[in-house]
C-alpha cells in the first residue's frame, strides 16, 4: 500500500496541533499514550485549578476554530468535530462531572496508575524518568483529592456504590505486594544495569506512590463515602450529556431503549438456533456447558491465551490484508499481550506516532483464572485486534502525510471506535471465519451483553420502568438482568454492572456504534447499487481517523 501524498498544513491543522501540545502540557498522561515521552516524568494538575487552566484553554481554541476558514474537505471534518468535543467538555464542565469524577474503570484513580503499563522500561535512562513519575503520584493524588472535596462542599458527589468499590481497587495499590513495589522490583533494562542510587531512588519513590494511594484509601473510606449520593442514577440531563460525548451523536434516548430491547430479542433468538446446531434440543445454557467441557476448545496457561492470541491476529493479519482491506506494513504488526493487572479488563492501546512503540492488545487476568476457551475469545481477538481497533486506530496513525496530530492520535468517541469493532465482528462472520457454531455462539454471547447493556444502561440512569413491571430500574434488577443475559463469572458480572452505574452512557455506545456503522454501509450500498464496494467503504471512512458519529455520517453520505 502507498503511502498518501503529503498534504499543506493548512490554519486548522495548525490549531488542531497546538490543542495536541496543550493537552500533552495540562495532562501528560495523554502525552505518555501517543509516544510524547518529553513528559513522561510528568502527571497534570488534578485539583480545581488545573481544571480553571484547561477550561481556559478550551475555550481559547474553540474561539480560534470560529474565526478560521475550512480549506479543504479534511479541514472541515476537523474542524466540525474537534469544535464539537470541545463544546461538549465546556458543557461537562458546566455540569460539574469533573467534580464527582469516580468511578471503577476509567477515573483519575486508574489512570495514575495505569500510565505506567505504557512508558518505555528497556534502557537504564527510561528507569530513571519511571523513578520521577512515581515520585509524582503524590502531588497528582493531593490534587484529586482537592477537586472531590471541592465536589463534597457543592453537593456533587459519586455514587457511594463507585466509592466503595475504588477503595478496594486503590487498597490494591498501596498494601503488601502493591503494584508500585512489584514494578521496580522487576526493574531490568534490557540495555545495561541500574546504578545503586537509581535502584534506591526507585525504591523510595514506589514507597511514595503506595503511601499516596493509603492517603487516597483514608479519603475515600472517612470523608468521601459518608458524603456521597445513593442514588446510581444520574438522571435524563447529565445521561444525555454523557451520551453525546460517548457516541460524537445525538441520538433519541426513548426510542434506542427499545430497539435495545428488540435487539436483546434477536441475540438470543439467533444463540437459541445456534444451540440447536451445537447439540440438538439443547438450551443456550446446554449448549455453553456442553462447549465448555470441550477439552480441545480450551487453553491452560497465560503463556499458552498469549501464544494464541498471538498466531491468530498473526493470521487475521495475513489473511485480510491479501483479501478484504488495505493494510499498511506499518500496522501489520500487533502485539498480544498479557497486562499486569488482574482486573478482568480487555483493552487496545494504538501505536505511537512514528510506530516505535506498536499496537497492543492487552487481556487483564484476573486472579485464579487459569483456563481459557477458544470459542468465547476467538471474536474478542478480532474486535482489539485485526479488523478492529487496531485496523481503524492504526490506520489513522498511518495518515499522517493527510491527517494532523489531532486527529491520528486523539479524535474520536467511543461510539465511533467500539461500534467498528463490533461492526468488525460481524464482518468477520460475514466473511467465513466464523463459521464453527461454536465460535459463532461465542461471538453472539458478546453481542447479546451489549444489546442489553443498552436496555441496562438507559434503563437504570433514566428511571425506565423494569421489564417485568415490578418497578423502576435499579441497580439490584440490573444485576439480575445481566446474570440473565451474559454466561459469565458472577464476579465480571458484578464488575460489569458497578462499571456501567459508575460510566453512564458509554456501555450503550458499542452497540449503538454498530447500529449507526452498519446503517451508513447499508444506506450507502442501496444508493450506489452495483458500484459499491465494501473494501472502498472501509478505506474511506478509517482513512478519516478517529470522529464523532455525527460527522461520521455527514461526511460519509454527504
Amino acid at each position: 500500500m502507498s503511502s498518501p501524498a503529503e498534504r499543506p498544513q493548512t490554519e486548522i491543522d495548525r490549531i488542531a496541533e497546538r490543542w495536541v501540545d496543550t493537552l500533552v502540557e495540562l495532562r501528560p498522561v495523554i502525552g505518555t499514550y501517543i509516544g510524547r515521552t518529553e513528559v513522561n516524568h510528568l502527571y497534570g494538575d488534578l485539583s480545581p485549578e488545573g481544571h480553571a487552566r484547561e477550561i481556559a484553554a478550551v475555550s481559547s481554541t474553540l474561539a480560534e476554530l470560529a474565526r478560521a476558514e475550512a480549506v479543504d474537505a479534511v479541514d472541515e471534518v476537523t474542524k466540525a468535530d474537534l469544535s464539537a468535543e470541545l463544546r461538549l467538555t465546556l458543557a461537562s464542565s458546566d455540569a460539574r462531572l469533573h467534580l464527582r469524577d469516580l468511578n471503577v474503570i476509567d477515573s483519575p484513580s486508574q489512570h495514575i496508575r495505569e500510565v505506567f503499563d505504557l512508558m518505555p522500561t528497556g534502557a537504564v535512562d527510561d528507569w530513571a524518568v519511571v523513578a520521577r513519575r512515581l515520585s509524582a503520584v503524590e502531588e497528582a493524588v493531593d490534587g484529586y483529592i482537592v477537586t472531590l472535596r471541592e465536589g463534597m462542599r457543592e453537593g456533587v458527589t459519586p455514587a457511594r456504590r463507585q466509592v466503595t468499590e475504588v477503595l478496594a481497587q486503590v487498597r490494591k495499590n498501596s498494601g503488601p505486594g502493591n503494584f508500585f513495589s512489584t514494578l521496580v522490583a522487576g526493574a531490568a533494562p534490557t540495555e545495561g544495569e541500574l546504578p545503586a542510587s537509581l535502584k534506591a531512588d526507585l525504591e523510595r519513590a514506589a514507597d511514595t506512590a503506595a503511601e499516596s494511594y493509603s492517603k487516597l484509601a483514608q479519603f475515600l473510606e472517612n470523608e468521601l463515602a459518608p458524603a456521597a449520593t445513593l442514588d446510581d442514577a444520574v438522571g435524563r440531563e447529565q445521561y444525555a450529556l454523557q451520551s453525546r460525548r460517548f457516541l460524537g451523536a445525538t441520538i433519541d434516548l426513548d426510542e434506542t431503549y427499545e430497539w435495545g430491547i428488540e435487539e436483546l430479542g434477536r441475540m438470543v433468538r439467533e444463540q437459541e438456533a445456534i444451540a440447536e446446531e451445537i447439540l440438538p434440543g439443547a438450551s443456550v445454557a446446554e449448549a455453553i456447558a456442553h462447549l465448555d467441557g470441550d477439552q480441545s476448545r480450551k487453553l491452560h496457561g497465560t503463556a499458552a491465551l498469549q501464544a494464541w492470541m498471538q498466531e491468530t491476529s498473526d493470521r487475521a493479519v495475513a489473511e485480510l490484508g491479501a483479501t478484504h482491506f488495505d493494510i499498511p506494513a506499518e500496522i501489520r504488526t500487533l502485539e498480544c499481550m498479557i497486562a499486569p493487572t488482574t482486573e478482568g479488563g480487555i483493552y487496545y492501546t494504538g501505536p505511537t506516532d512514528d510506530f516505535s512503540r506498536p499496537g497492543r492488545m492487552w487481556w487483564s487476568v484476573p486472579e485464579g483464572v487459569t483456563e481459557f476457551d477458544t470459542w468465547r475469545e476467538l471474536t474478542t481477538v478480532y474486535h482489539e485486534g485485526m479488523p478492529g481497533h487496531h485496523l481503524q486506530i492504526g490506520q489513522a496513525v498511518y495518515n499522517r502525510a493527510t491527517l494532523n496530530t489531532w486527529r491520528r492520535q486523539l479524535a474520536g468517541t467511543s461510539g465511533h471506535a467500539e461500534g467498528w469493532a463490533l461492526y468488525a465482528e460481524r464482518l468477520m462472520e460475514e466473511l467465513g471465519y466464523l463459521d464453527d457454531p461454536a465460535d459463532r455462539l461465542g461471538m453472539l454471547d458478546g453481542q447479546r451483553m451489549r444489546a442489553a447493556r443498552v436496555v441496562l444502561d438507559i434503563g437504570v440512569h433514566l428511571g425506565k420502568p423494569r421489564l417485568d413491571g415490578s418497578g423502576v430500574w435499579d441497580a439490584e434488577y440490573a444485576l439480575d438482568f445481566m446474570r440473565q443475559n451474559v454466561n459469565m463469572d458472577d464476579a465480571f458480572i458484578r464488575f460489569e454492572v458497578n462499571r456501567y452505574l459508575g460510566w453512564p452512557g458509554q456501555a450503550p455506545s458499542y452497540k449503538v456504534g454498530q447500529r449507526i456503522w452498519e446503517e451508513l454501509r447499508d444506506t450507502l450500498r442501496t444508493r450506489q447499487k452495483e458500484a459499491f464496494s465494501s473494501k472502498e467503504f472501509h478505506r474511506r471512512a478509517l482513512d478519516l481517523g478517529g470522529v464523532g458519529l455525527d460527522t461520521l455520517r455527514t461526511t460519509l453520505l454527504g
